[in-house]
């Protein structure tokens, strides 16, 4: 009687079993996947890597892999950075620096399931700074260029005010050395496209967020701009790319209307052109770039017209680039003459003979190139031959920031970016369930 009952009791819940299981998920082809480390790794082949989205995934209108998602990988081989090596040279660094090239393999989902992950090779490793642009210029021109020198003096002391500072103090100490070990920096970042279709398991367990339902008595008319994160699906640059090119960018995230349904759904290609690229010249003079998008096609439907601008966009150089309120994107202007001034002055102090304090005179100026200036300047003993290294040491600053080739402005194939748009005024396309594989 009881193994009777027990029969009939799991007959009437396998359809619930079966009912209650979320359906497989497939990651398609070619999904770009932004991933960053959260510490400093060994620079050699074969060091394992563990990285986190930066940004979730979305198939359709559903969240299938949140923001930090644990992808793991490898760095697979070490290629040289021969542009690295020769500026080093010149300042007597002798380390022979190298670019990690990583490639990524599995997946580690929130209940510890591991999926396998094909994807390409990166090499364009780099901490991720998201430019922004800022209001539109407001006051006469010597309000905003007071304006601009207290940003550069705020950019400067961040070295000491923002976190971490024990290590930057470290890597200068290290950075004056003629050899030092190299590192994969905390906060370095990659993306890289899925080679092969990704299954992810129907489970449970899973986390696979559909759209949120619209709130009760939700408005259903559109909302007055769409802001919209996007891939770069071409490479631009301020060096090879002309004016009047186009390129198009890929919706990466569903936007909503304000009653919930789906306004651009994931996989809307937005469709603009190069406004301006000027290549960077000599005596530092660096590149412009400035693009724009014009045109929207959302999957099924004839492209339309659209009002866009770029209001935001990742940055694979750090700090060092800037966007003003028109979409324009530019290097950050250096200081061009304080620190060449400072560095002349100090070669010149093992000139002034006499005192007590010619050793001192002699080390701070041949510090210049670092610990082997400072080692030989010191123990030869002779003036002339701090002076000189002094000298050379302020050459070559004046060179980098005077007479060199000023820096370009480029943005890689699937670098994320933000655009406020007009949306126009369409039937409503409601979330729809992800097709299983």
């Amino acid at each position: 009687m009881t193994m009777r009952r027990y029969s009939l009791l799991l007959l009437l819940l396998a359809p619930c079993a079966s009912i209650c299981q979320t359906p497989g998920i497939t990651i398609p082809l070619g999904t770009p996947l932004p991933v960053k480390i959260g510490d400093h790794l060994p620079m050699k082949a074969g060091e394992p890597v563990r990285a986190e989205l930066i940004y979730p995934v979305y198939v359709g209108d559903q969240l299938v892999l949140p923001a930090k998602t644990v992808i793991t990988g490898t760095v697979v081989s070490l290629s040289p950075d021969h542009s690295r090596r020769i500026h080093a040279r010149l300042r007597g660094d002798f380390t022979p620096f190298h670019v990690p090239v990583v490639q990524f393999d599995r997946i580690l989902l929130p209940d510890g399931t591991s999926v396998p992950l094909t994807t390409g090779t990166a090499t364009d490793g780099a901490p991720i700074y998201r430019l922004v642009a800022p209001p539109p210029r407001k006051g006469n021109l010597v309000s905003r260029q007071f304006a601009a020198l207290g940003q550069g003096v705020k950019d400067r002391l961040s070295f000491f005010t923002a976190p971490n500072p024990g290590d930057r103090f470290a890597q200068v100490l290290w950075n004056q050395l003629p050899y030092h070990p190299e590192r994969i920096a905390k906060d370095t970042s990659w993306t890289v496209e899925t080679a092969a279709p990704v299954s992810l398991p129907g489970t449970a367990a899973l986390v696979v967020a559909p759209l949120s339902q619209p709130p009760r008595g939700a408005s259903t008319e559109p909302a007055a701009t769409w802001i919209l994160q996007a891939y770069l699906s071409d490479s631009v640059s301020s060096s090879t790319s002309k004016n009047g090119q186009t390129i198009h960018a890929t919706v990466a995230q569903p936007v909503l209307n304000p009653d919930g349904s789906v306004a651009v759904p994931v996989g809307a290609v937005m469709t603009g052109s190069i406004t301006e690229a000027i290549p960077a010249r000599s005596f530092s003079r660096a590149g412009t770039l400035r693009f724009s998008f014009r045109e929207l096609k959302l999957p099924g439907e004839q492209p339309v017209a659209v009002q866009a601008a770029l209001t935001g966009a990742d940055s694979a150089t750090g700090g060092d680039l800037t966007m003003n309120s028109e979409g324009e994107v530019k290097p950050k202007p250096q200081d061009k003459i304080v620190v060449p001034f400072i560095l002349l002055a100090l070669a010149r102090g093992p000139l002034r003979r006499g005192g007590h304090h010619q050793i001192g005179r002699d080390a701070v100026a041949s510090n210049s190139i670092g610990f082997i200036g400072f080692v030989v300047g010191t123990a030869a003993q002779q003036p002339f031959l701090a002076a000189g290294i002094g000298y050379y040491g302020a050459a070559v600053s004046i060179y980098e920031r005077i007479f060199r080739r000023g820096k370009e402005v480029a943005f890689a194939r699937d670098t994320r970016i933000v655009i406020q748009t007009t949306p126009r005024r369409s039937a409503a396309m409601k979330p729809t369930a992800a097709a299983a594989p």
